[in-house]
């Protein structure tokens, strides 16, 4: 859940994405350079969000419930019915299907809340990557596997880092779905 927030819920979305929009083109956060891109004064920015660290627990939130909502759509059952495979099949085709912007690593943005922010972004999304404690050592590897795939092309897009190419991502993509259905079996 999001920080503490008072007012309309719309006005600390637009906060939120303008915070967002302010990682993305390289800016730092901070309750002042937020405000002045939301188009509010630091008292007005302060009245949905009292602290920094409230302000980051928020972005954290606002990122991962995109997220959620981009993997949701992916499942092909209600998401309390899905498998570990269906949910790293959902996040497999996310990292290589859609665009990634700089600010989806919101939680690496402020080196004195990064244990907290990565914390809480491990909490927020361990559902879609935990694994059954009974699963067999070698399901375990390759749904391990499959999440890492995921994991690098994610960073690697965010980052704009050894990005990769529309014909390797596809056999990347494939390469990793080929596992997640070998644990089907």
């Amino acid at each position: 859940m999001p920080g503490p927030m008072r007012g309309r819920p719309s006005s600390a979305n637009a906060i939120l994405d303008a915070a967002l929009d302010l990682l993305d083109g390289g800016g730092t956060i901070s309750i002042e350079s937020v405000a002045n891109a939301a188009g509010l004064t630091k008292p007005g920015l302060m009245y949905h969000f009292g602290t920094k660290a409230a302000l980051m627990d928020a972005l954290v939130d606002h990122v991962v419930d995109s997220l959620e909502s981009e993997l949701l759509r992916r499942l092909p059952v209600p998401a309390d019915r899905t498998t570990a495979a269906q949910r790293h099949r959902a996040y497999l085709e996310w990292a290589l299907d859609c665009p990634h912007r700089r600010c989806e690593l919101v939680m690496f943005s402020d080196p004195r809340l990064m244990s907290r922010l990565t914390q809480r972004w491990t909490e927020r999304f361990d559902s879609w990557v935990a694994l059954p404690a009974d699963m067999s050592p070698l399901q375990r590897a390759r749904l391990h596997s499959a999440r890492l795939i995921a994991d690098g092309s994610w960073l690697a897009d965010t980052t704009e880092t050894f990005p990769l190419s529309g014909a390797d991502r596809q056999q990347v993509l494939e390469l990793g779905l080929a596992l997640l259905e070998e644990d089907a079996s």
